[in-house]
Parts: C-alpha cells; structure tokens; sequence
C-alpha cells in the first residue's frame, strides 16, 4: 500500500510534467501527447501509401507484356531516385522542425517564425538545387544503374518531368516541418491531403483521360505528382497561422537572416550528408537487383517495399511525434521528460510494425495480387520476400523511431557516424560478396538487407541508453 505523501507527490509531478508544454499539448499527459502529434501523420502516412500504389496500378495496367515489366522497373527507380532528389529538402526540414520544436518549448515565439521564414528560403534553394541536379545526372544514373533500354527509355521520361516538384516539395517539406516542431500536425496533414488527392486525380487524368490531355504514359503519373505539389503548397502556406496555433507567418521571420539559417544546417547538413549516402548505398543495391538474371526482379522489389510500407509508414509518424515531443521537452529544460517520449513511442512503433509483420505473413501474397493482379510472376517473386521483412519489422521499428528522436534532439551527427558501418558491411560489401560468387537471388538481397537493420537496432539502442544524444546543441 502505497503512502499518502508519495501519492501526492507523484501527483504534483505529473501534473508538473503536463505544464511544460505549450499550445495544443498543455495540460496533456505523455500518451496524450503522443496521440496528438501522431495520429495526422498517420492518417498522412496512410494516404501516401494509398497514392504510391495506385501510381503501381496506373502503371500496371497502362502496359501489357515486356511493356508492363519495363514500365514497373522505370517505376521503381522513379521511386528511389525521389528519395534522392529529396535529400537536401528533407535536411533542411529536419534542421527547421529541430529549430522551431526547441524554440515552441522555450516558448520563443519569434525564434520559432525566424526558423519557418528561413526554412522557406532554403527549402526553394534546396529544391532548385535537386531540380537541376537530376536533369543533369538522368542519363549517368541509368546506365549506372542498368536498366533494360526500354526501361530506361520510361523512367527518363519520368524522372524529366518528375524533377519539376523540386521547389514546391522543398518548400512545403520546411513548412510542415516547421509546423509538426511546434505541435501543429494536422495543418501538413490537410497540405498533403491536397497533394496525393490531386496526384491520383490528375495522374490517371493525364495517362487515361481524353486527347490532348490524356494518353500521356508514364509521364503522366509526373505530371500528377507535379500538379499535387503545387496545389498542396499553395493550401499549406494559406493555412499557416489560422489554426490557432502560435506559429505564423511574420515579416521580421522571411527577411533573409544568415544566422537563423546556420542554426538550421547545423542540424540539417549531416543529415544531408547521411541521406546521400545511404541512397549511394542503396543505389548499389538497386544495382545488384536490376542485374539479376530473374526477369522482373526490381518491379517484384518495389511491389515487396509497397505492402511493406503499409508497416514502416505507421511507423515513420510515431518516429514524427516523438521527435516533435523529445525537441520541446529539450527546449524545456526536461531531458527525463524526452527519454520517456522517446521510450513510449519506441514501444508503441515496435508493437505496430511487429503486429503488421504478422499481418504479411498470412495475408502477403493476397496483397500483391491486388496491386498487381494481371502479373502472376512478379507475385511469385515478391510474396516469399514479405516473409523476410516480416521478422525483421521490430529491429525496423528501433531503427526508425531512436534515430529519427536523435536527429529531433540535434544528434544528426551521431546518427551518420555509427548507421554507415553497419550499411556499407552488408548492403555493400556483403551484397558485392554473394554477387561475386554468384549465389544470390532476390530473397538473399532481402535477408542481407533485414541482417543490417539487425545490427543498427542495436547499435542505437546502446547510443539510446547511453545519453550522449542529449546534449546535442541546436
């Protein structure tokens, strides 16, 4: 039985812990908070995987025969290469949301405007940047790559016409970052809305609707994603400041200030720098796949990572409210306060990804079928690798939200300086092994790449409990 002194003491701290916090966290208990901060991204994260397959099914049922196969390839480097021709837009936006999430739980209002008026200035440059870059590099990165030359005919079409999101997504991943850093994450989620609603429509417009609009192939599904950034844009930015919320647009915050943009790529160019570097080593995987002697190994890689983002997406936006909450405690001055977010939402992430884990194992091939239903031999590829994701969706889940709180509390560094050795081990030095002796397929690819997630489940977990990431300065 516990005594009457130590109950209202745990009371006074809890109540304590729940004042910290400002604006639409104040008042609120952990869960709560969490809660908050994640169902929007969730909700987010799930339209986007809504969007991106039917981009699959679009693309699956404009073709038929070694059309459909050349086209579904060309898809599937389109999809890595927009994660590399976000790198230096996600950096920013993780220097903002760490900027004005420290800056919302200081309660500094005006440093939390300066971090968003800067963020959209480098969130342009660095979209012009990424836009440039890949016109100039499509060709290069193909044939590096190895594509099939009808294969590489689509996804040159693709990625020219794709590469014009480049600064409407740079500015609008600075916006909605900034917003999450201050508690606001229901404001990106309607922004996104917008987008992927006017992707879907605008790209099966474009490749299925009437002449001279429609019949556009594969560079319709582009236009539709171009079209969905301009039009977010345009919502998220008109909806700043109009929720009530304490973050909004102010002069004295877009008047070019070098400073305020220091402290952003401070936090923000490690992780410019980790990301290139895992899309170079991810690149070399692609690689690998696309050299394969197994006809339609790369589409039947990307169908797999599809129905596994149904799982690590979930994941991502419980990653996204933990590394809100881990900067605002910080800048409130309660490191016990971060590491119990940090915990909780690690737990709860393991428990969802584990849980979706189950869900491929005995319903995955069901799900390739839907999205690919007239290509029976991608499915026979893709349904065993479900199996491999399957058991490594835990360590998945710790990689996902431990390193994405570090970047949240500043430590991008960290993160960049102990997650390359484990990935340049296996996802090149042991895929270039197998390769060489001639004993790999695209389910030993999948058991290579789950053995890395492995090791970088521990790896931060030690960094985790150990603490240094708390002292990362901002």
């Amino acid at each position: 039985m516990s005594k009457p002194g130590r109950s209202v003491e745990a009371s006074q701290r809890a109540s304590s812990e729940r004042m910290l916090l400002g604006g639409r966290l104040e008042g609120k208990s952990l869960p709560r908070q969490v809660a908050i901060l994640a169902v929007w991204p969730l909700l987010e994260q799930v339209l986007t995987f809504c969007v991106g397959t039917t981009d699959l099914v679009i693309s699956g049922r404009m073709a038929s025969g070694d059309e459909r196969t050349a086209v579904l390839d060309a898809m599937g480097l389109g999809g890595y290469v927009a994660w590399f021709f976000n790198i230096l837009q996600v950096a920013v936006a993780t220097g903002v949301m760490a900027l004005v999430s420290r800056a919302t739980g200081a309660r500094d209002r005006g440093l939390g405007e300066k971090a968003l008026g800067q963020g959209v200035w480098l969130g342009a440059a660095a979209g012009c940047l990424s836009l440039g870059a890949l016109q100039a590099g499509i060709p290069m990165l193909i044939r590096w790559i190895g594509l099939s030359p009808e294969a590489a005919v689509q996804a040159e079409v693709y990625l020219r016409t794709f590469a014009w999101s480049g600064p409407f997504s740079g500015v609008m991943f600075a916006i909605n970052a900034a917003l999450r850093g201050s508690g606001d994450t229901r404001t990106p989620f309607i922004g996104m809305v917008v987008v992927n609603l006017v992707n879907i429509g605008m790209s099966w417009f474009f490749v299925f609707g009437p002449e001279p609009w429609g019949g556009r192939g594969i560079e319709g599904i582009a236009m539709g994603t171009v079209a969905g950034w301009i039009a977010g844009l345009a919502v998220v930015a008109g909806l700043v400041g109009r929720t009530g919320d304490t973050l909004r647009w102010a002069w004295r915050g877009l008047k070019p200030q070098w400073e305020t943009m220091q402290r952003v790529l401070r936090v923000g160019a490690p992780q410019s720098i980790e990301i290139a570097g895992m899309w170079g080593i991810h690149a070399y995987g692609i690689r690998v796949i696309s050299r394969l002697p197994e006809e339609g190994a790369l589409g039947a890689h990307i169908l797999a990572i599809r129905v596994e983002s149904m799982s690590f997406l979930p994941g991502f936006a419980v990653a996204t409210a933990a590394a809100a909450l881990v900067g605002q405690y910080l800048g409130a001055g309660s490191r016990d306060m971060a590491v119990k977010s940090v915990r909780l939402c690690w737990k709860l992430g393991a428990a969802i990804m584990g849980g979706m884990g189950l869900m491929f194992v005995l319903f995955g091939r069901r799900i390739i079928e839907a999205i690919a239903p007239d290509s029976a031999m991608h499915v026979e590829m893709a349904a065993p690798l479900l199996v491999v994701c399957a058991l490594a969706q835990p360590f998945f889940a710790t990689c996902i939200v431990l390193k994405t709180t570090m970047r949240g509390a500043g430590a991008t560094a960290m993160v960049i300086r102990y997650s390359f050795l484990s990935m340049i081990f296996y996802r090149v030095g042991m895929l270039a092994l197998f390769s060489h002796l001639g004993r790999i397929d695209l389910v030993t690819v999948w058991i290579i790449l789950s053995l890395d997630l492995f090791t970088q489940a521990l790896i931060f977990a030690r960094l985790h409990f150990r603490g240094k990431w708390l002292d990362a300065k901002v």
